[in-house]
């Protein structure tokens, strides 16, 4: 702040001085002339003092200028750093950053067998570190999940990927564009693992392939295609092709209500000699029983062709989804093999919050945590069966219960009741995970 003003105020009392001293003299005032000489004095050594005040105030006004310019430039030539939700650095110019997350998931399985005997056990179900960001325009993920393995047995994202036209290409390795919970992350999925009608079953160990990707996100809608080979990351090199291709539409998304449709196709094509395409079902739960539902062997270069039908939608604390897939499965000899899977799975929210929609990409995510955390009350029900086999089929019933602790915590609890309609086995599984992820 400049003292100007008030020197200038000083200055004016100081001039007025004389013609009102003049006037206290002619009414016999007390002032005498060295009582005014002496004030005139300190109205001086005052404005003196204000004009050391104000050079003092115009250079450290100088030097804030100076110090606010260097500052620009420091950040200006510093990556930018940011802690929210992760770790994140990016450069200067914004044409790199780079992104550290992670998943841990822990678990633990007790069995109440029936036929067969299984030993409950605890396992790291998952156990990933992600690296993501962009570079000159392109985006980037590396995922490793090192409870599968180390290099290549637990490969899971990676890619590179643009914004192309009105949607996004990707380069590399990911899950194909089908069944809309295999493309829910397993951070967000309801239960412990995914129905029968996924990656889980209809596509037992065919999860992640490599190939080139297209997906287009609206804001309620999304279409997404991939072609690739059957050549998983540690697959032979015995390779046949595929593609698949995803569209989704809600036509009701609000904050508290949304309806979600959708449709798949997926086509495999496998080379002789490449890896068998198999459908499997684990009717009490990981670690437990499993059986075969159909297997198109790679000698034959045979094809899986198979379609899937998706309906979800949320009502405030209510959630509920379903799916049908149907799968062809080729035979060497004999007709082919069509496998029927279906489930219905849903919940409700205890003490407040709601799943989250992604419209562009259509799934159904976890709902936002704050205060004292989320109860949420889980249920499904899973069938697979081999239509042209006698009784080479099962199901599951599934209880559960979730808590969300905060944004990044996470414990579940559920309690499978499976059958085996082959042979008659009803095992049961509790089982329980504690899951971090960031």
């Amino acid at each position: 702040m400049r003292l100007t003003p008030l020197a200038a105020a000083l200055a004016a009392l100081l001039a007025g001085l004389g013609p009102d001293i003049a006037a206290a003299q002619d009414g016999n005032a007390r002032a005498t002339d060295a009582e005014i000489a002496e004030l005139k004095a300190q109205v001086a050594a005052l404005m003196n003092r204000i004009d050391e005040l104000e050079a003092r105030d115009e250079a450290q006004s100088a030097i804030n200028i100076d110090n606010a310019e260097a500052l620009k430039a420091v950040q200006a030539n510093n990556p930018k750093v940011e802690t929210k939700g992760g770790l994140k650095v990016t450069s200067p110019d914004g044409q790199f950053s780079m992104q550290v997350g992670g998943r841990l998931h822990f678990d633990g399985y007790a069995f109440d067998d029936d036929l067969n005997s299984h030993t409950g056990t605890t396992e790291f179900r998952r156990a990933r570190l992600t690296l993501s960001g962009s570079a000159l325009g392109w985006e980037y993920k590396m995922e490793q999940d090192f409870a599968a393995g180390t290099n290549l047995d637990g490969l899971r994202d990676l890619y590179i990927a643009r914004g192309l036209g009105p949607g996004k290409l990707f380069i590399g390795h990911f899950k194909p564009y089908r069944s809309m919970e295999e493309l829910t992350s397993s951070n967000e999925i309801l239960m412990m693992e995914r129905p029968f009608a996924s990656a889980t079953g209809l596509f037992s160990g065919r999860q992640f392939q490599q190939g080139v990707g297209y997906l287009y996100s609206g804001s309620n809608r999304s279409a997404g295609l991939s072609v690739f080979n059957l050549r998983g990351a540690t697959g032979p090199r015995n390779e046949g092709m595929g593609f698949a291709g995803r569209a989704t539409w809600a036509p009701i998304m609000s904050g508290t209500e949304v309806l979600h449709l959708g449709a798949w196709y997926s086509h495999e094509n496998a080379n002789e000699g490449s890896a068998d395409l198999r459908a499997s079902a684990s009717y009490a739960g990981r670690r437990g029983p499993s059986l075969t539902i159909a297997t198109t062997t790679g000698a034959s270069a045979n094809q899986v062709d198979a379609y899937g039908l998706e309906l979800a939608g949320m009502a405030g604390p209510f959630f509920a989804q379903a799916e049908y897939a149907n799968a062809t499965f080729g035979q060497p000899l004999g007709p082919d093999q069509d496998v029927e899977a279906w489930y219905v799975q849903g919940s409700l929210m205890l003490n407040g919050g709601r799943k989250v929609y992604k419209g562009g990409n259509g799934v159904f995510g976890s709902p936002k945590v704050a205060g004292t955390g989320l109860w949420e009350l889980t249920a499904r029900y899973d069938y697979i069966e081999n239509k042209d086999l006698a009784d080479v089929a099962a199901n599951a019933w599934i209880l559960g219960m979730n808590y969300y602790v905060n944004p990044n915590l996470r414990v579940m609890f559920n309690y499978t009741q499976g059958e085996n309609e082959l042979t008659g086995d009803e095992p049961a599984q509790y089982a329980i995970r504690t899951q971090f992820s960031f």
